[in-house]
């Protein structure tokens, strides 16, 4: 039977969504004027949130929810630093992050140690972003900064087209026939909420140049 998690999802967090995708320097990669020092920022506080989000995903997989969304086709975090090696100075990993970095990695610890089915909304909020919208992305940064094929752009890279659409749908099934309770959704979307929200503050705070 479908717990319907996949549609609440995307009805209680549409607008969410739209408005953060638009803010801070997210909108203003989409508008194509990103410098490549902000780029490299947003990808290093990324791969911050990554490194944090994966290995929980990895531990928690035995939970019969948890199970249902893991992935390791999916996991991010070497990806992103293969693009830093390539974009960014050679120390990015002792660069300081942003306060919403933090904080958002902060919480997935929290989520951790409780064992909270809330760390599903992350997995959601990043991965089917990175899906979708990621693929319109790999071509903007690739444009922006003159990348050659392959160079720089490994986030947005999952495989050919039918590959994406074949996680897409893998993991929307996956959100729909996991054995969730009512509580258990209820805490998914709400966290999902959440993490919309967590992501506008870090893509205004990117905005503001780092220290030195």
């Amino acid at each position: 039977m479908s717990s319907g998690l996949a549609e609440r999802l995307r009805n209680e967090t549409r607008s969410l969504h739209a408005a953060v995708e638009r803010q801070g320097v997210m909108g203003q990669m989409l508008r194509g004027g990103v410098e490549l020092p902000v780029y490299c920022r947003l990808l290093r506080n990324l791969h911050a949130i990554y490194a944090a989000l994966e290995p929980v995903l990895v531990r928690h997989r035995a939970d019969p929810c948890v199970e249902r969304v893991y992935a390791p086709e999916l996991q991010r975090t070497p990806a992103l630093a293969a693009d830093l090696d390539d974009l960014d100075e050679p120390g990015w990993r002792t660069q300081p992050l942003a306060p919403a970095t933090e904080q958002y990695v902060q919480r997935l610890q929290v989520l951790d140690a409780e064992g909270s089915r809330a760390v599903i909304a992350h997995a959601y909020v990043r991965y089917l972003g990175d899906l979708a919208g990621g693929q319109v992305l790999r071509r903007l940064v690739a444009a922006r900064f003159g990348l050659a094929a392959g160079r720089g752009t490994r986030f947005y890279e999952f495989g050919p087209v039918d590959v994406v659409g074949a996680l897409l749908r893998a993991f929307r099934e996956g959100l729909d026939h996991m054995p969730a309770s009512a509580a258990d959704i209820d805490l998914i979307v709400a966290e999902a909420r959440a993490a919309f929200q967590r992501h506008g503050d870090l893509f205004d705070q990117l905005m503001v140049p780092s220290p030195g």
